[in-house]
């Protein structure tokens, strides 16, 4: 199991957990989103590992940035 971790900006609810949550386990391969508004953590599980710049612009795409921890 791989785990990629990334400090995401600008959530600041459980809707914006949602989104991101969403859009991040459309990407092939990921088998498990954990992310937090509070801490703006985003922690992402999956079998093989996943390309950063998928993560970053999934991320993008639920209209929040972040950056690889």
């Amino acid at each position: 199991m791989n785990t990629s971790e990334y400090q995401v900006t600008g959530m600041t609810c459980g809707h914006c957990e949602m989104a991101v949550r969403g859009e991040v386990s459309r990407i092939p391969g990921v088998d498990g989103v954990d992310v937090s508004a509070q801490t703006g953590r985003l922690v992402v599980h999956s079998s093989a590992p996943v390309d950063d710049a998928a993560v970053l612009a999934a991320v993008d795409e639920a209209g929040y940035e972040a950056v690889r921890s």
